[in-house]
């Protein structure tokens, strides 16, 4: 009953702070838990977002293929399919290369947000969810969105450097005649490092265009996405300078 009463609590709430966001935009959000569902639903409508939601991860993954949406929310802790299985799912699919993802989670070790990440999410909130972090927070993902699509257009969509191929409008990788297969911030990180062959990127560069300024990611999340990197591409690739930060080799 105390959950139900703070819930309601936080919905009644004046919401003092404005997010902007482009007209039309979509949510889904996807929790086991009705009210959390109708708390987010209020708080987003009122921002002028068209919601949806789903309650399980299979009804998730179907909506998606549905409704189309720009965001999806997405809860951890699920019965059946959880979040990190639901997040994969999506992925899986082509089409959904480009739709953000934000984790809702309870839980704050570094190793659910890992977990998070590698499954392709872009983002994640920590539960209890506060009105203005909310809205702060999606402001932020779809501002950096549009400012990587900028980016993107504005750079060669096709960058070459050693047997590698990139094709950003394409979302596509290739190492020789062999299409890898990246997430969304594998992706990322590795248009940032080769957008300047030979130049280091410092840890918090890399940081600030994969996730921005107001998120919060373990020391050990960046680490395991050169790892994975490095795996896919080659360890002789991407160097690691010590106590500064990354770079890619041409």
């Amino acid at each position: 009953m105390l959950k139900h009463f703070q819930l309601r609590i936080f919905m009644l709430q004046k919401l003092e702070y404005s997010c902007m966001i482009p007209s039309g935009t979509k949510v889904l959000i996807v929790d086991d838990d009705p009210d959390i569902v109708e708390f987010l639903s209020y708080n987003l409508k009122k921002q002028g977002y068209t919601v949806h939601s789903a309650i399980n991860g299979s009804q998730a993954v179907q909506y998606v293929k549905e409704i189309n949406p720009h965001l999806v929310l997405l809860d951890v802790m699920m019965p059946g399919m959880d979040g990190i299985e639901t997040c994969e799912k999506i992925r899986e699919d082509p089409a959904n290369r480009n739709l953000l993802i934000v984790m809702l989670t309870a839980r704050s070790e570094d190793y659910s947000q890992i977990a998070g990440f590698n499954a392709g999410a872009d983002d994640y909130i920590t539960k209890p969810v506060k009105p203005k972090v909310l809205l702060s927070r999606l402001n932020a993902i779809i501002r950096r969105y549009g400012m990587r699509e900028s980016l993107n257009a504005s750079n060669d969509q096709v960058v070459r450097l050693n047997d590698l191929v990139i094709d950003s409008e394409k979302h596509m990788v290739f190492k020789g005649e062999r299409e890898l297969t990246l997430p969304r911030k594998e992706f990322n990180l590795l248009l940032l490092l080769t957008s300047r062959p030979s130049r280091v990127f410092t840890r918090e560069e890399i940081f600030e265009q994969l996730w921005g300024t107001d998120v919060f990611v373990g020391d050990r999340t960046i680490d395991v996405y050169i790892r994975k990197l490095r795996e896919k591409i080659g360890n002789n690739s991407i160097k690691t300078i010590k106590g500064v930060g990354y770079k890619f080799e041409a």
